[in-house]
């Protein structure tokens, strides 16, 4: 799946040049070297596209990076975080660009990996579970996302920082010109996925300024129980701001949207998705003050994809995702190891 630590790394590279091309692999590649993908093949090209950074998706591309593919491609040299990624037989996936001298590193986002997701999905199959969302990132996240023994630097989970400068690093900065229709969407935006993208999409084709409301953890906490919020409101956050269709966030949004909420922003229009509109604690419409201005309107992505369907493809495949982990892990802790017997 993509999340914002993937789109980090995109930012990164995109500073590194002019153009960036971003090669997405099949699912067939990635269930052979890595093990089962959450997203299909479709699902991430449309993600990796909707990333504010990225120029030009390549469709299918090959799992180890060849000289050919970038000539092909007219790139001067590939990008990867400063993790080390393997093929199945434990061979380094870059090691011809890196020999070749057209490899460049990034900085790996600390406190993210889909390994660390799937873990915290996985915890939602327990029904007896009731620790705080730290707690769980803390603590049984680790004991899902590793193995029993040593910890790999790149597959183990370390707590996610968040800070203003890396905000700022994801925001564009920009500011509705005059006579811009203004749109608004709340949302929790948990686990940004394929049907948030296609959401935000629409939204924003309704005017030219699009602001997205991201509710507190509170909010998901009330309507679902539990775990949830899967991801952070920081998370939640980053994900969004780094799709191209978003141009402002407000960071912990009321769930009724206000009064001076639309007064503040010049709001022209609100928008909803398909989701079931949940009352507010004392049994109010939380759109009811727009609704009363005749700026309210429900739109229609055709795509009806959740949060929860994606938590629900890891729970139907538990075993195969808990083993998926720690093969990751067991292959990068051998390559830890031969790295350091021939340094």
């Amino acid at each position: 799946m993509m999340h914002f630590g993937h789109a980090n790394s995109l930012r990164q590279a995109k500073l590194m040049g002019d153009y960036l091309v971003v090669g997405v692999h099949t699912d067939e590649e990635i269930r052979k070297h890595k093990g089962p993908p959450v997203m299909t093949q479709e699902e991430r090209y449309k993600m990796v596209r909707a990333c504010k950074w990225v120029d030009e998706v390549v469709e299918g591309a090959p799992y180890v990076t060849t000289l050919e593919t970038l000539d092909e491609h007219k790139c001067d040299f590939c990008v990867h975080g400063d993790d080390i990624t393997t093929t199945a037989d434990g061979t380094d996936t870059y090691e011809i660009v890196k020999k070749a001298g057209r490899y460049r590193e990034c900085k790996r986002t600390q406190g993210v990996s889909t390994t660390d997701l799937v873990g915290r999905m996985l915890l939602l199959s327990r029904p007896q579970h009731n620790l705080s969302h730290e707690a769980v990132v803390s603590k049984e996240v680790a004991e899902l996302s590793k193995g029993p023994c040593a910890v790999s630097p790149w597959t183990g989970v370390s707590q996610f920082l968040p800070t203003t400068q890396r905000i700022l690093q994801f925001s564009e900065g920009r500011e509705p010109k005059p006579g811009d229709r203004i749109v608004y969407m709340p949302g929790s935006f948990d686990l940004f996925h394929v049907g948030h993208v296609d959401a935000l999409r629409v939204a924003k084709e309704a005017g030219d300024f699009l602001i997205v409301g991201i509710w507190p953890d509170a909010v998901s906490l009330r309507f679902k129980g539990q775990n949830h919020p899967v991801m952070n409101l920081h998370e939640r956050v980053l994900s969004v701001l780094q799709c191209k269709y978003v141009d402002e966030v407000v960071i912990g949004a009321p769930y009724s949207t206000t009064k001076s909420l639309l007064d503040h922003f010049k709001v022209n229009l609100v928008v909803h998705g398909g989701t079931k509109i949940e009352p507010d604690e004392d049994g109010g419409n939380p759109f009811q003050v727009a609704l009363d201005r005749g700026i309210f309107k429900k739109i229609d992505s055709g795509n009806t994809l959740t949060a929860d369907d994606i938590v629900d493809r890891i729970i139907q495949n538990k075993i195969e995702f808990e083993r998926r982990n720690r093969k990751k892990e067991a292959k990068e802790l051998e390559l830890i190891q031969r790295m350091s017997a021939s340094g």
